[in-house]
């Protein structure tokens, strides 16, 4: 994480990794020598495609985003690999740890900022918000809700400050104000009827 307790790409690919394994099925028949609770599992190769695709459909194709390691999550104790009976492909499976790493990943502050990395932090936190508790995710929401506020009211200055310069700035921002306002609304609604 940034020193600000925010995640950086990388931990943003995690969250991704993670956060689907969290959601996927146990298929019948696969097997485990360990137990993690609720199983959910993915095959590698699905696995990696799943995040490759969500990830440049948000930001777009990203070196940086894109060079996370599903065997560094391994390494580090957060998947493992179960069999699946009678197929060949092994599957990945989240463990404890993993789990705990999800919830702490979710948690995490959103840069303030309007970046490509937070419109993908938080598609995330939108996309894997359901297996937080109910604390957790209102939570989540009233931050995502600050964070829209605080856009709102950057824009809003910036307007002011360039109102009477020549060119099209006036009319861009004056468009970003108005996608600002309704995803300030889009959250409020949001909030009142989870």
């Amino acid at each position: 994480m940034y020193t600000d307790n925010t995640l950086t790409p990388k931990e943003a690919v995690r969250l991704c990794a993670l956060g689907t394994l969290s959601i996927q099925p146990m298929p019948y028949g696969a097997q485990s020598s360990m137990s993690y609770g609720a199983q959910s599992s993915m095959p590698y190769g699905a696995l990696a495609e799943s995040i490759r695709h969500f990830v440049s459909h948000v930001i777009g194709p990203s070196l940086d985003v894109m060079g996370q390691s599903i065997e560094l999550l391994r390494y580090e104790g957060l998947v493992d690999f179960i069999q699946n009976d009678g197929e060949d492909d092994e599957l990945l499976v989240i463990t404890g740890s993993g789990r705990d790493a999800l919830k702490t990943l979710l948690l995490a502050p959103v840069r303030m900022g309007a970046t490509e990395l937070n419109k993908l932090i938080i598609a995330l936190k939108f996309r894997f918000l359901h297996v937080l508790d109910a604390t957790d995710q209102q939570g989540q929401i009233l931050m995502l809700t600050d964070y829209a506020e605080n856009e709102l009211v950057r824009l809003s200055e910036l307007r002011r400050t360039h109102a009477a310069d020549e060119g099209h700035i006036a009319s861009w921002l004056d468009h970003d104000i108005e996608l600002a306002r309704l995803r300030v609304q889009w959250l409020e609604d949001f909030t009142t009827h989870k």
